[in-house]
């Protein structure tokens, strides 16, 4: 028997709605075919952009989506974006393949994207190759409502009013495919482009400096002490790559299957996953020394599981299927972000539809929601909820050469007044009773509802329902206390009553 032990009267923190976004980049068919068909298509479409993917991310409730990359972002010129399609610069995408970019998805058919979802878009701003001035008339031509340059300019291409862009990330991956800097001459640059980085229209920009890779600990405290004053966020990327066993259990590096692994491969998957809360602590603990108020957020923008590409697809595609040890990480890394909501606030998964760990896979009409997707719809009423003390008493499964807990969970109180907790059964093979007991409270009923499946499990075209929720019957709470068994590898939303 596993404890969990949740106390409704303590409340930590707040869930930031923005932990629940999602990273779109102009990379293989994320955003041709998964998000824009153009208005020509015979795919539903309302301004090009595919209906029944608007449809199905409105149910998981996106509050932000962060656009044109990733890698592709230091290499973007947003003018090449704009105006009548038909005259737009086509270029080719270095960054992914060499495919040919019309740039017939730009700034206008993105934030009509967002306006469509009711979600706020996260610009990430090119430092690599670009100007400072290039970013500033970006956000000028943005958010700009009087007499500008770049608010005429708008005007010209069709939209009279600004869309007050707020957050703006200042470069991608500076360490690496976005210049391969220091931190000491990213800190400066950084410093140049928020300068000139205003707020048109009244609009206050929510500036998120690049931060670091993984476990680089001491880019995270040169930035914060050279640049920390100057902005609103540091980003911290991470991918979960289980790969192989080496002598370092935190460097699987070499891709594996998205669907044809063994026990090993899935716990050594869990491990990595596990790994963010490591990370996530410790530049926590530098933060700290800059910032002891936590007004600097952590955002932690992209993550997500990266396999191989599917065979038979251009790999620089990463085009992946997406299986139920995927909804497992995706489950214990939001279950991580809501314990760490005093300062990560914001957190995007990678990518949002046909790219590494996708929500939605599409192929020509159709339309695949995964197991990542449908713990999204579990999680979504953590969003802006207050985080609850909660701890599990448990021991640890797994092999000899990768061991994890077997319940993982967070809880909150949502501004409805209830209670909810979400719950991951870690095992791939045996299930779990729980015991859970909440002190504080009076509540006489728990609804649940469940994922679950073997951890080889996939939606796919032709059998896109494999992997579905669950409504289980509500389970009686006496005492403050209710039991549940969780089959392996599977996913719980608790609503108590």
């Amino acid at each position: 028997m596993k404890h969990l032990f949740v106390n409704p009267s303590r409340k930590i923190s707040k869930i930031d709605k923005n932990i629940y976004g999602h990273f779109s980049e102009h990379l293989g068919r994320g955003i041709y075919g998964g998000i824009f068909v153009g208005e020509d298509s015979g795919i539903p479409n309302v301004r090009g952009i595919r209906t029944d993917v608007v449809q199905a991310l409105r149910h998981i409730r996106v509050p932000v989506i962060r656009w044109p990359g990733g890698c592709f972002a230091d290499y973007y010129n947003w003018r090449d974006g704009i105006g009548p399609r038909s005259e737009r610069r086509r270029i080719v995408n270095t960054s992914w393949g060499g495919s040919v970019e019309d740039n017939s998805f730009g700034t206008h058919e993105f934030l009509d994207l967002c306006e469509q979802l009711g979600c706020s878009p996260y610009i990430a701003g090119n430092v690599g190759s670009g100007t400072v001035r290039e970013l500033s008339e970006w956000i000028e031509y943005m958010n700009s409502d009087g007499e500008s340059p770049m608010a005429d300019l708008r005007r010209k291409n069709g939209r009279e009013e600004p869309w007050g862009v707020t957050y703006i990330g200042i470069g991608n991956e500076s360490w690496g495919c976005g210049g391969h800097m220091s931190a000491e001459y990213y800190a400066g640059l950084y410093k140049q482009y928020a300068t000139y980085a205003r707020p048109y229209g009244g609009t206050q920009l929510y500036k998120a400096a690049c931060g670091p890779d993984g476990a680089d600990y001491a880019w995270t405290d040169t930035v914060m002490r050279l640049a920390g004053n100057f902005m609103d966020a540091l980003s911290l990327h991470y991918y979960t790559m289980p790969g192989y066993y080496s002598t370092d259990p935190y460097k699987w590096e070499k891709k594996s299957s998205a669907t044809d692994f063994d026990e090993a491969n899935y716990y050594r998957t869990l491990v990595r996953a596990l790994y963010m809360d490591e990370l996530i602590t410790g530049h926590k603990f530098v933060m700290d020394q800059h910032d002891p108020e936590k007004r600097v957020a952590l955002c932690v923008d992209e993550w997500g599981a990266w396999h191989a590409a599917e065979p038979g697809t251009p790999p620089s595609f990463l085009y992946q299927q997406n299986t139920m040890r995927d909804a497992i990480v995706a489950a214990v890394s939001l279950n991580i972000f809501n314990k760490h909501s005093d300062r990560v606030r914001m957190a995007n998964l990678a990518q949002m539809i046909n790219v590494i760990q996708s929500v939605i896979l599409t192929e020509g009409d159709k339309i695949v929601l995964t197991p990542t997707y449908h713990v999204f719809d579990l999680y979504k009423a953590h969003q802006d909820a207050e985080l609850l003390e909660s701890y599990v008493q448990q021991d640890f499964i797994g092999t000899e050469e990768a061991q994890v807990p077997a319940i993982h969970a967070s809880a909150s109180e949502g501004a409805d007044g209830k209670v909810r907790i979400t719950l991951a059964n870690l095992s791939a093979n045996e299930s779990q009773s729980v015991c859970c007991t909440l002190s504080g409270g009076n509540f006489s009923s728990a609804a649940v509802r469940c994922l679950s499946g073997r951890m080889n499990d996939y939606n796919s075209f032709e059998d896109p329902y494999k992997v579905q929720i669950q409504t289980m019957p509500a389970i009686p709470v006496e005492g403050n206390r209710f039991q549940l068994e969780a089959p392996a590898c599977s996913v719980f939303e608790i609503t108590l009553s």
